[in-house]
């Protein structure tokens, strides 16, 4: 049996696969404020991987007005003067939920990685602060990211190009617009070299959150899971560079709202599963005591 993935971290973790709803009806995004322990929390949304930050921003603050945040902060962070400022951070120690937008997460890490920024993220989460991030800003999350490679022909040796993320959540490798944009083979070829990770492939309007062991899907759209713990084999280590991969046994599932996947023991738990578990630990989808604003 796989050892479980230990998540030590208090605050909630959330990953957007892009596009979710920005509309009156925002699953999505109200579910991510409701995981705070504020009635009307503060969002703090970090633009830095896009090249429109202005725009983006905009496309977020009357939403999250709208559905309950007390204030958004445009937290526009554009290089690494900006990433060590003792304005930015505490812009980020004021929020309740910080929200990562999309764009580059090659940006993202180039400009937040080791800085003031990153760590008062960090910080935050260990004290309940909701992390979200959608697309490149789901991207980034885990310890080792990918931030390239062919949609229609990943399953060559190297084609899927992968760096070091932030290493918020362990022991998975995220891939965004999974579906939209056919990345089925770039989680393929990352699990032939990399078996230990599980692939989670997060479609537009779809997300997860990361709650202690289990991985739970929500939302209107799919979250893929592309499990290759269990290979057989592979001639991967056979190949040079840009040469087709065989690989053998790779297990995959489609998670949907509601669902849920436990990486203790690596099985999809339905929601009736889910209701008959023993999960006192969990904080899906219950909203924590409201916590009076000083």
């Amino acid at each position: 049996m796989n050892m479980p993935v230990k998540v030590s971290a208090k605050g909630a973790m959330v990953a957007i696969g892009g596009a979710e709803d920005k509309t009156s009806r925002a699953d999505i995004l109200r579910r991510v404020l409701s995981l705070s322990d504020r009635e009307a929390p503060i969002v703090g949304v970090i633009t830095t991987a896009s090249s429109i930050p202005g725009d983006v921003f905009d496309g977020y603050v009357g939403i999250f007005l709208e559905i309950g945040a007390a204030e958004v902060l445009d937290i526009r962070i554009r290089d690494r003067k900006d990433a060590a400022s003792d304005e930015f951070a505490e812009m980020i120690r004021r929020s309740d939920v910080i929200f990562i937008s999309g764009g580059d997460q090659m940006r993202l890490t180039n400009i937040l990685g080791a800085s003031k920024a990153l760590n008062t993220i960090r910080a935050r989460r260990e004290e309940g602060a909701v992390i979200a991030g959608t697309s490149a800003g789901a991207a980034c999350q885990s310890q080792t990211m990918v931030y390239g490679g062919p949609a229609d022909d990943s399953l060559r040796k190297g084609a899927v190009k992968m760096s070091a993320g932030f290493g918020l959540v362990n022991g998975v490798v995220m891939d965004t617009h999974f579906l939209e944009r056919g990345r089925f083979s770039r989680l393929m070829e990352v699990g032939a070299t990399n078996p230990e990770y599980l692939g989670v492939g997060l479609g537009e309007d779809a997300a997860v959150l990361f709650d202690g062991d289990l991985i739970r899907a929500f939302g209107p759209g799919h979250v893929i899971l592309v499990d290759s713990s269990q290979i057989t084999g592979s001639n991967v280590f056979d190949l040079e560079d840009g040469e087709a991969v065989s690989v053998q046994n790779v297990i995959m599932h489609a998670l949907v709202d509601g669902y849920a996947y436990s990486m203790a023991d690596r099985r999809v738990l339905s929601p009736e599963d889910l209701r008959a578990g023993n999960l006192e630990h969990s904080i899906a989808y219950t909203r924590k005591p409201c916590v009076a604003r000083t």
